[in-house]
């Protein structure tokens, strides 16, 4: 029986890399992507690079609940298990913003938007004979802190701290996850990618996002590189029983601070299950 993937943030960079590796290797892949014009142009060159025409386009715009609920109906119809799930998009912003539903950016699509999306899927997931759900996070979680007062930090806002409370989220969220899921046969694990030539929502023509961007380039991965863990993750037989772990070039990492406070991440899914409206 053919397996399902499905990838948010699939047009460019990590995420793409993703749907073309899964692709070949037989999937049925579903590319959610914000934007119809780019998801379609990238559905189409992803089928170029995989040889498959088994790939499909999913318009999700993971700032805004209604799109997320629009895109997870979609999927259900279609696709009854979900072998793996891959929430692959995030963003830095520069600037404060907001989502459709007001809540920061940042917190609002690197977190809240995948906590809304994962939960909304997995039924199917936990139907397949060996659902996982990969969370791509980030070695910038050691700067976030959680306040649940103030999820997000909208109140003081910097960018790469407000990036790392998103990350950190990521992985309390698959802390917490993990227990879920413990009577079922999938599991969760996060990844942290490395450093890798992506798009992530950062203008680099100019400011902030040039200089980030000029920096860090010796130290980028290629995209496909930078995807590797998490395909190890949603593929190899050897992570088949591996659930709650942080992993950075295949190996298990431990996590440090607030990354490993399993009370923080109860509360943090409560806080959450209100944010996206699943609970009242």
């Amino acid at each position: 029986m053919q397996k399902t993937a499905v990838i948010t943030g699939a047009n460019s960079g990590m995420g793409f890399a993703t749907a073309v590796s899964l692709a070949r290797r037989g999937y049925a892949v579903c590319m959610l992507c914000r934007s119809e014009e780019r998801g379609t142009q990238a559905l189409k060159e992803a089928k170029q690079q995989s040889g498959s025409e088994n790939i499909h386009l999913y318009v999700c715009d993971l700032a805004s609940f209604t799109s997320i609920h629009t895109c997870a109906e979609a999927l259900k119809a279609q696709h009854p298990t979900i072998d793996v799930l891959i929430n692959n998009a995030g963003i830095v912003t520069t600037k404060k913003q907001f989502t459709a539903d007001g809540l920061e950016m940042m917190m609002g699509v690197n977190h809240l938007g995948h906590f809304l999306l994962t939960n909304l899927l997995l039924e199917q997931i936990k139907a397949a004979p060996q659902g996982r759900v990969v969370v791509v996070s980030s070695g910038a979680y050691k700067i976030g802190k959680i306040n649940l007062d103030d999820l997000g930090g909208a109140e003081s806002f910097t960018p790469w701290q407000n990036y790392g409370h998103s990350k950190l989220a990521n992985l309390l969220f698959t802390k917490e996850l993990s227990l879920r899921l413990h009577h079922s046969n999938a599991t969760v694990n996060a990844v942290h990618p490395g450093a890798v030539s992506t798009s992530l929502g950062v203008d680099r023509q100019s400011g902030f996002g040039k200089k980030i961007h000029q920096l860090l380039r010796p130290f980028f991965q290629s995209p496909a590189d930078g995807a590797d863990t998490a395909l190890y993750l949603a593929e190899s037989s050897e992570v088949q029983h591996v659930s709650g772990g942080y992993f950075y070039k295949r190996q298990i990492q431990d996590v440090r601070g607030q990354a490993d406070d399993a009370e923080l991440a109860k509360q943090l899914w409560a806080i959450s299950e209100r944010k996206v409206g699943l609970t009242v």
